[in-house]
């Protein structure tokens, strides 16, 4: 009786032991954590997108000749905030595509209206487009880190299901695929615009 139960519980223990080493934990604990950079990455857009009415609010009345850049930024800031992706389309390469186009454009418009105000020293004195522009810029750094973040946490996931032993938990056990990582539309969108608000001074 005594050995049987030996040999039963150091069974148990292998199998155990096995299963753990096959990415029945680890593959999980990987997804969630990518899962949660992302939550930080469009937390980040989000605050960017809170800012920018503020920011046109500021600039409507002294710069009605840029009336069309600060229809195109308000345009892009709603098509950005209305393409949207879960955890659940982190697999998806179209979706992410995208999701980093609108954000591309609400980027570049962003960068061409804080540009265009060179030309508007009541603008770039005023005390709240100075609070604006710095958490603007406050916020594009804190962007490119979220976005760091979240493509280290898929490149781990994504090592974490393709090797082995970890492999054979996630492919029979999770049916995980490869999640998307976060890449810049257009050469350099990820890059916070550099704006000069010193020029004529």
């Amino acid at each position: 009786m005594t050995f049987r139960f030996v040999r039963n519980a150091a069974l148990a223990l292998a199998a155990s032991v096995t299963l753990a080493a096959c990415g029945i934990n680890s593959v999980p604990t990987a997804e969630e954590n990518a899962k949660a950079k992302w939550a930080d990455v469009e937390a980040q857009f989000q605050r960017r997108a809170n800012l920018i009415p503020n920011l046109v609010e500021v600039a409507r009345g002294a710069a009605q000749n840029e009336q069309t850049i600060l229809t195109e930024v308000t345009n892009a800031r709603a098509r950005a905030t209305s393409v949207n992706i879960d955890a659940a389309d982190l697999d998806n390469p179209e979706a992410m595509a995208e999701f980093q186009e609108a954000q591309t454009q609400l980027g570049q418009g962003l960068g061409r209206l804080l540009a265009s105000f060179e030309a508007y020293p009541q603008i770039t004195s005023n005390q709240n487009f100075l609070a604006l522009q710095s958490q603007l810029e406050g916020t594009e750094n804190r962007i490119a880190v979220a976005i760091r973040d979240y493509n280290e946490a898929v490149r781990q996931y994504n090592t974490t299901i393709r090797t082995f032993p970890d492999s054979i938990g996630a492919n029979v056990i999770h049916g995980a695929e490869p999640l998307v990582p976060y890449e810049a539309t257009t050469e350099g969108a990820e890059v916070a615009p550099t704006i000069d608000m010193t020029s004529g001074n």
